[in-house]
């Protein structure tokens, strides 16, 4: 494992990126990955690494509600019941863009980095989503109110850990 730099400061421990990719690439899987909160830090931590091309196929940003329809399939009436920051979207937000992308792995970052937030969501709150051939899954982590910088960080890494886990338990690709 290892720290990898960021300009707020390294990401805290969690899988390394390299052995992701490595993974991957030895079952012959593929990746994609769609950010909110995180804005592509999921996307550059694994493109960091050389070669990452032949596992990485593509990242969307989908920061906005209507970038989430648009670009993921995300339906309008789930953010309308369940807000952005919800296991409800991430769901969509994972699902939608594995059935767009030719990949057998797609994660789904969408929550409140901060500063802010409310009673019933908190700043801190993340909701992460997971689509294999075998389904989504999805669940949320409460980061706490650790600055915007540390949540996002932390929301990084722990979609890498996603990401390995997945990797360590599909078949080959």
């Amino acid at each position: 494992m290892t720290d990898t730099p960021s300009p707020t400061g390294p990401t805290p421990p969690g899988p390394d990126p390299e052995d992701i990719l490595a993974t991957c690439r030895a079952k012959g899987l593929k990746i994609a990955t769609a950010e909110s909160c995180t804005g592509g830090m999921v996307a550059a931590a694994l493109t960091d690494i050389p070669g990452a091309s032949d596992v990485f196929e593509r990242g969307a940003v989908t920061y906005s509600n209507a970038a989430k329809r648009e670009m993921l399939g995300v339906r309008a009436e789930t953010l309308a019941a369940h807000g952005a920051v919800s296991e409800e979207v991430a769901r969509e937000m994972a699902g939608g863009l594995r059935a767009r992308a030719p990949v057998d792995i797609a994660v789904a970052i969408t929550g409140i980095a901060g500063p802010g937030g409310s009673e019933h969501k908190p700043e801190g709150r993340v909701c992460f989503g997971l689509a294999t051939r075998d389904g989504v899954i999805t669940e949320t982590v409460e980061f706490g109110a650790l600055g915007r910088a540390r949540v996002r960080a932390a929301a990084t890494a722990h979609a890498l850990g996603l990401l390995a886990d997945a990797a360590d338990a599909l078949p080959l690709g």
